[in-house]
């Protein structure tokens, strides 16, 4: 874990914990990360720090060899988790594709609140969450990835994200060390 510091305008950004999503990854992991969710949230919104809730409503267009379907899913599976619970002065947004940032006004967004760096959570971390944190660092924000409070349908994947990717785009730590460094 390398957290070096927050910058005093952090936003906490959280990846598809929804209904459906949250019925991918093995039970316990999911479980694990709405737990560690939960305490960054209640530090974020206790020092009254931006927290955008993100879900995902659709896919990109295009082929693909792996292609997830939307067909048959519950009517549900879009919904916020409950275990997140959502509070009026959450922003959320809603994306079509697999990084928070491509055509949702998020980047407007933390620019109006005049973020300096995103703390991101959430699932999948090879997919939701790497996409967001490339898209964080090229758009010139401190990145910093909470890795006990993200999961992946695939472990290898998870693992090579944390271990190969995370590192080159930012910082990673563990839920309880970012609420450390934000109490400072």
């Amino acid at each position: 874990m390398a957290l070096t510091t927050l910058d005093r305008q952090s936003a906490l950004i959280v990846i598809d914990l929804q209904k459906g999503v949250l019925a991918l990854p093995p039970a316990e992991a999911a479980a694990r990360v709405l737990q560690q969710t939960g305490k960054l949230l209640a530090a974020f919104r206790q020092r009254q720090l931006p927290v955008v809730l993100v879900r995902v409503e659709g896919g990109a267009p295009g082929r693909a060899e792996q292609q997830r379907s939307l067909q048959g899913l519950p009517a549900d599976w879009s919904e916020l988790a409950p275990e997140l619970q959502a509070q009026a002065s959450d922003h959320r947004i809603s994306k079509r594709r697999w990084g928070a940032f491509t055509n949702t006004g998020l980047d407007a967004l933390l620019r109006q609140l005049g973020v300096t760096q995103v703390v991101l959570a959430g699932i999948s971390t090879s997919i939701g969450v790497e996409s967001t944190a490339r898209f964080a660092h090229e758009l010139g924000y401190n990145v910093t990835l909470a890795v006990d409070a993200m999961t992946d349908v695939v472990p290898e994947a998870h693992t090579h994200s944390v271990t190969r990717i995370f590192p080159r785009l930012g910082e990673t730590a563990s839920s309880d060390e970012i609420i450390a460094m934000l109490a400072r």
